[in-house]
């Protein structure tokens, strides 16, 4: 049975279990989304829509404030529809021990922030459960949020519904760059609540380590860590081989802090999604508006570049590291990002850059003067380091799903490939 289904029946029982403990709700519909039962990958979360024959009452909301789990709102009236993310304990590289505590503690950051988008564009959280041990099940229950996924038709809009889009991200994310943080939250990384109910500095979720109090020794640790892990995979052995690992750990050593010190703002630290992304963002296509912003798993505390590192993909495009093999137009994309846009744009190519979207996205950006790549000086050299970080452990030779899918061959073949491009990358950095 796939690795996804093996628990199916189990969870849907810890669901009816939940909110017959905790919401006196007996009844209840089950419904997965966007679930494929087949899907040879590991999912992070189980999303469900749960729907109630009536609204429960005000009595079975067993939290007054004084005793609600922080983070969280009362259970709305007349209220029959919500979403329970269930953790998935076997999802590879989230650590357990903060990671509801950091999402539920990052959507009550976002709501805040975005408090003046009318209606909410933040899902409120009705009750969570730890996923760290003794725990064996870490769950959220949230708001159902109105919409269709933007992903879906965005490709399709017309490139004035898309601006309409485009324009409302540009406003969503500078109210996250422009949100003051609690002076709780001293370091980058992850965020929990404290006995107080406090939101402050902890571990990453998709780390496992942290918090740090530079931005810079987030990337230095991530780097370490992963030679760490290099070390232990069959194929990269290290990449002891053709004396490739001594350059990375001398890249290590005093590559990273040169690179870091042409980042002018280095200092600086927002709500960063890190997966914001058309996928996950809902629209009222009878009006353009944007009523969503959801999944907030992979979120953080961290500097304004990052969100452009790993955000934004299908609407204007990732901003990314140096690389041999990425094709000239994207290099001139990059170079559009960071020196401007020329005043007569390409052609747009069916597989590749859409110029017309991306200079529509740097337009909104501009107009309400968000940070972004142009304005964050020194964020191409951030990305060269973050290029390399994304090289050490390629995708294609250490998820154990993508492994069991390849052969012999092939996984070589891409370890080899890696390699060459890896060494290139090192000797474009003078390592």
């Amino acid at each position: 049975m796939n690795q996804n289904h093996a628990n199916f029946q189990a969870r849907l029982d810890f669901i009816r279990n939940l909110l017959r403990e905790r919401f006196g709700v007996d009844e209840a519909k089950i419904d997965t989304i966007q679930y494929d039962p087949e899907s040879p990958f590991k999912y992070n979360n189980f999303v469900y829509r749960i729907t109630l024959p009536s609204p429960p009452s005000a009595a079975q909301d067993n939290s007054s404030h004084e005793t609600r789990q922080p983070g969280t709102a009362p259970l709305p009236q007349g209220a029959k529809e919500f979403i329970m993310r269930l953790t998935n304990p076997d999802a590879e590289g989230m650590h357990a021990h903060t990671r509801i505590e950091n999402e539920v503690a990052i959507i009550s950051l976002a709501a805040a922030s975005l408090s003046g988008f009318k209606p909410h564009v933040v899902p409120s959280v009705y009750g969570w459960g730890s996923a760290a041990p003794p725990s064996s099940q870490g769950w959220i229950l949230q708001e159902l949020m109105p919409g269709a996924s933007v992903s879906e038709a965005f490709n399709g809009m017309p490139l004035g519904a898309k601006q309409s889009i485009l324009a409302q991200i540009a406003e969503i994310l500078k109210a996250l760059q422009d949100f003051q943080l609690p002076s709780s939250i001293e370091q980058y990384g992850g965020v929990t609540f404290d006995g107080a109910g406090q939101i402050v500095s902890t571990a990453m979720t998709s780390v496992g380590s942290g918090p740090w109090l530079l931005y810079e020794d987030y990337f230095r640790d991530r780097l370490e860590r992963a030679l760490q892990q290099a070390d232990s995979n069959t194929y990269i052995k290290g990449w002891h081989a053709n004396g490739v690992r001594k350059r990375l750990e001398a890249f290590v050593e005093s590559g990273v802090p040169a690179q870091f010190k042409a980042l002018e703002s280095r200092d600086n630290k927002t709500i960063v999604h890190a997966d914001f992304t058309p996928d996950n963002l809902l629209y009222d296509a009878s009006t353009q508006r944007i009523t969503a912003l959801i999944d907030y798993d992979f979120a953080c505390i961290l500097h304004p570049s990052y969100e452009f590192l790993r955000s934004f993909s299908g609407a204007g495009g990732q901003f990314q590291g140096w690389s041999d093999i990425e094709s000239s137009e994207r290099t001139a994309l990059r170079d559009a990002k960071l020196q401007g846009f020329p005043s007569t744009l390409p052609e747009n190519t069916e597989d590749g850059v859409k110029w017309d979207v991306a200079k529509v996205w740097e337009d909104e950006l501009e107009r309400l003067d968000v940070q972004r790549p142009r304005t964050i000086n020194g964020i191409e050299k951030v990305a060269d380091v973050d290029a390399v970080l994304r090289s050490i452990l390629p995708w294609r030779v250490t998820n154990s799903d993508v492994l069991r899918l390849q052969s012999e061959a092939v996984i070589l073949k891409c370890r080899n490939e890696n390699e060459a491009q890896l060494v290139k990358l090192l000797d474009h950095l003078g390592f």
